[in-house]
This record gives structure tokens, sequence and C-alpha cells, in this order.
């Protein structure tokens, strides 16, 4: 891609294949994207597409079998730690308070415990868990334990943060409501966040910008620009441009066989 000076994580041709029966398998054929610093970008595509892989990739969990991951227009093949990534599950330990399970990172880090706690403890209120530093993980809602989660993947204290379909398994109320909070928070830090939903709506609501990827082996269908004003607000849900915007990323995906995304 030309603008890569301009990208704070550029994925460029990107190509991953798997072994499955003995059989190669592609799973991403070329994928190239790009997020600028302090922006909020989307992946959404059929279920099975590979959206996972390339975080997965991205995170340095895996490495492409061709294409670079860059961050800062620098190419980085050691990206282990580098981000911040949140599975599609919380994987709160459920033997831990919620504290001690938002501490990981630091801790894992070798970070000042009582530092990292302190700091903990300030942030609970702004993400909803005011009173709850002591509880364990059972006694939260689903919603309350996606907003553990997130502070855990924000006190990694990295600027670049993967959250994969966090909200997917929440009802409709609680889902909007988070959408909303994540932005409050987002724009309060400006960290670079790419996200991954199967809610057209959704990736509207919160992005800059969203890629929608072919069924599998997955290429860049589109790339949209969500030119909505910020902040946000849920009215916007209602409007003819809202409208426009969710129908250009409905037309990008109706000829992807397997396609399972909300329009909600």
């Amino acid at each position: 891609m030309n603008d890569a000076p301009t990208c704070k994580v550029e994925i460029r041709d990107v190509y991953k294949a798997y072994r499955v029966d003995g059989q190669p398998t592609e799973v991403l054929a070329g994928v190239s994207l790009c997020a600028a610093a302090g922006t909020f970008v989307t992946i959404i595509g059929p279920s099975g597409c590979g959206k996972s892989t390339l975080f997965s990739i991205i995170c340095g969990l895996q490495q492409p079998d061709r294409g670079e991951i860059l961050f800062d227009g620098v190419p980085v093949r050691q990206r282990l730690g580098a981000v911040g990534y949140m599975p599609q599950r919380d994987l709160l330990l459920p033997w831990r308070r919620v504290l001690d399970n938002v501490i990981l990172g630091p801790e894992i880090h070798g970070e000042d415990i009582a530092v990292a706690k302190r700091e903990a403890r300030d942030l609970l209120p702004l993400f909803g868990l005011e009173g709850f530093g002591d509880s364990y993980p059972a006694a939260l809602s689903g919603g309350m334990r996606q907003r553990a989660a997130l502070l855990r993947t924000f006190l990694c204290r990295k600027d670049i943060l993967l959250l994969d379909e966090p909200f997917g398994a929440l009802d409709a109320i609680t889902r909007n409501g988070l959408q909303e909070w994540l932005l409050e928070v987002w724009q309060r830090f400006r960290y670079t966040i790419l996200f991954i939903t199967h809610d057209v709506e959704e990736a509207v609501f919160l992005s800059d910008k969203v890629y929608v990827l072919s069924a599998r082996p997955a290429q860049v269908r589109r790339e949209v620009r969500i030119t909505l004003p910020r902040p946000r607000q849920r009215a916007m849900t209602l409007t003819a441009e809202f409208a426009a915007f969710k129908q250009q990323l409905l037309e990008a995906l109706q000829d992807s066989p397997h396609s399972q995304v909300s329009t909600t």
C-alpha cells in the first residue's frame, strides 16, 4: 500500500493456509488493510472467512505464509506482546477476583502489583465495575464480564487493541449500551482499535473505516470510510446517511456465500 507511513497498523498482502485432512486449505489470499493511529477500524465478513486468523497473525500467535505486518511503517516479525488482544470469550479466571483478573498483563510483565491495582481501582468506575473489584467473575453479568475483559486488555498499556467480537454473545440492549460505552472510553484514550463483528449496524456505528472480507479464502472485497460525525449518537442509526452506509456493506457481503451477518 502506498500510504504505509500513515498506517499505525498495516497488513500487506497476507496469505495463510492450513492443512486439513492432508490437503492445503487457503484461508487468507492476499489481504491488505491499514489502520491510522487513533482510528477505529472494523473488519466484517462471512463466518469462517479468516477474520480471527488475521487477528492471530497480527498479534504474533501465528506467522503469515506470505506478506508482512507493519507497525508504524516498519515490518515486525516478533509481534507477541506488541498489541492488546481480546478474543471472543472473556477468559476471566474464575478463581481470581475481578481486580486480580484485570491486572494480569502488568503482573506477567513483572510490574509493581500494588501500583497496578491502584490504577485498576481508579479505572473501575469508568469501566462500569465500581464496587465489583473484589467480586469473582461468577457474580458478574455478561456485560460486566466483557467490560472486565476490556479493562484487562486496556491495562496491557498497548496503543494497538484487537477486539474480536467482544459483544457478539450479548443481548441487543446490553450490546447497544456497551457500544456507546466503548466509544466513550476509546475517545478518552485514543488507542488504535481493530474490531471484528458480524453486526453491520455495529460496524457503521463504531467505525471510522470498515473492511469487508470475502468468503474463504478471504480477500478485501470493499473498504468503506464511515464519515458520520463524532461523537456518535444512537439517533444516527435512524438517518438516511446511516442507512446508506449499511447498504454499502450489505451489498459488498451479498455475493459472499455462508454470510451470517446481522443487520440490526
